[in-house]
């Protein structure tokens, strides 16, 4: 019988209030493309925390090859051959990709070594990259590769990856799979997780999945379909979101002629935005990551200020106001970036509830703070949002990425926004969460609310927008009504190419 390459037995991690891993078992083989599935919370994290060194089982044990492997920290996991690459990027935007690099290795070669060995590398696995271009310059893509590069220098046995395509347009998650395929042919193990379920199916061999910290299931990922994958994870029935009948009303927001620069060296400009979203409709705002997504955000939100004009809510301007007078007036916005943008990352849940709660829902009186109805507030949000927590005193870095963006999310939602601008609302994401976080969306929308979701999975704006634009180097496409819009024509507009002159309405 062939000796799994890494052989999980009993792994059990427990933190207060919550088990993350009740004694986990499963193989991945030599050569094997091994997705690891879950809702939010189910444990995935934190077990490939302990693969790579990060995290110590409190029992069980890891086999490499069918040898005890316990790697102190990452830096052993390395040298034994274990790769990850994160989700979150961990790169210095003012250095270059070869500098970059440097400073993930050991012993380092010289630069000019080190940079002929990226280029090598990058071009025989199909992700060519300039070792001497700024970091702070590439796209999202392009970011994603020097992250890849780095782990394959160092010839991995087993790369993980966390949520690889989350930045990716469709022809970029094409390359990639380019290249994992390339290095499973060469015998490289690739451990993958990721919510996006079709491409479990398309790429994977085998999959195992998590609920609540334990193993509750493997399959074949091309012989089972993603609703049954799904079901798997939750454990019930998939929910899929009802768009239900919607009339819209007058002009909510409206952005006439804007045009702002780039924040920083690495921001991108804004360039003769026109865009109007009315009561009741869900605008979608498609493109790839870097194009202006968080730039336009910040305009909305008045986070970046503009001429008063240049922004109006139901056709009073409010260019010149800033977040708290705008979300005095209605207008709510829920950021890309959770930890540090979003929310708070050591302040509790209840303390985060307080942070973009205490105008509309009325927490704080003559300068004194309600802790009482702001934990009302935070527990209204964990319960209605299934937000995986042991309670709202738990700090925000606690919470998983998905888990914190319910909370994100819900928070805005409950306070019955006018205007709702979301960027990325159901980023790494489980299918049930995402498809919660879709409904409250069009529920809003039902209620009367203007909502803007800018988001980069095509497929979750076709599913609930009424109109379509497209962000290309900081220029809004002219809307399209979304039913019947092609994926050819949506590429064509997030590429630049077609429908970007302005529909003056």
């Amino acid at each position: 019988m062939t000796v799994p390459l890494l052989s999980l037995q009993g792994l059990t991690k427990a933190y207060p209030g919550v088990v993350a891993n009740d004694t986990v078992s499963f193989d991945i083989g030599e050569g094997q493309v091994h997705a690891l599935l879950g809702e939010n919370g189910a444990g995935k994290s934190t077990l490939v925390k302990m693969i790579y060194g990060l995290v110590k089982p409190d029992s069980g044990q890891m086999l490499l090859r069918g040898a005890p492997f316990a790697p102190a920290e990452p830096r052993a996991a390395r040298a034994d051959g274990i790769a990850m690459v994160f989700q979150h990027f961990s790169l210095f935007d003012a250095l270059n990709v070869a500098e970059n690099i440097a400073l993930g290795m050991e012993k380092p070669p010289e630069l000019r070594d080190l940079a002929a060995r990226i280029r090598e590398v990058s071009e025989t696995y199909g992700l060519p990259l300039d070792p001497f271009r700024t970091v702070g310059d590439l796209s999202a893509g392009e970011r994603q590769r020097v992250e890849i590069i780095r782990c394959l220098l160092q010839e991995p046995k087993l790369l993980i990856m966390d949520e690889p395509t989350s930045v990716l347009t469709p022809q970029e998650v094409e390359i990639l799979f380019k290249t994992l395929r390339k290095l499973q042919s060469e015998g490289t193990s690739i451990l993958y997780i990721s919510h996006k379920l079709e491409e479990i199916r398309t790429l994977c061999d085998h999959a195992t999945i998590l609920r609540l910290g334990k193993n509750v299931g493997e399959c074949t990922p091309a012989e089972t379909s993603a609703r049954d994958m799904a079901e798997m994870m939750v454990g019930s029935t998939l929910q899929t979101p009802e768009r239900g009948s919607r009339e819209f009303g007058g002009v909510a927001m409206d952005i006439t002629g804007l045009s702002v620069p780039a924040p920083s060296a690495f921001g991108t400009a804004l360039k003769n935005v026109h865009l109007k979203v009315r009561k009741g409709e869900i605008l979608g705002i498609g493109g790839v990551a870097g194009n202006g997504q968080d730039e336009l955000l910040g305009v909305l939100s008045g986070e970046t200020l503009t001429d008063a004009d240049a922004v109006k809510l139901h056709g009073q301007p409010i260019g010149r106001l800033g977040p708290t007078a705008r979300r005095k007036l209605g207008v709510l916005a829920a950021p890309e970036e959770r930890l540090g943008h979003a929310a708070a990352p050591d302040m509790s849940l209840t303390e985060n509830a307080m942070l973009t709660g205490s105008v509309r829902e009325g927490l704080e009186k003559n300068g004194f703070l309600d802790w009482a109805a702001t934990k009302d507030f935070a527990e209204r949000i964990i319960k209605a949002f299934d937000v995986r927590t042991p309670g709202p005193g738990n700090a925000a870095r606690s919470l998983s990425g998905g888990n914190l963006q319910k909370f994100v999310i819900g928070r805005e939602v409950l306070q019955d926004p006018e205007v709702l601008v979301v960027n990325q609302p159901t980023w790494g994401v489980d299918a049930a969460a995402a498809a919660a976080i879709r409904q409250s969306l069009l529920d809003l929308a039902a209620k009367g609310a203007a909502v803007i979701c800018i988001s980069q999975d095509l497929d979750e704006l076709m599913e609930i927008s009424d109109s379509f634009a497209a962000l290309n180097e900081g220029r809004l496409s002219a809307p399209r009504e979304a039913a019947g819009l092609t994926v050819d024509e949506i590429g064509l507009m997030m590429g630049g190419a077609h429908g970007m002159e302005v529909a003056h309405v």
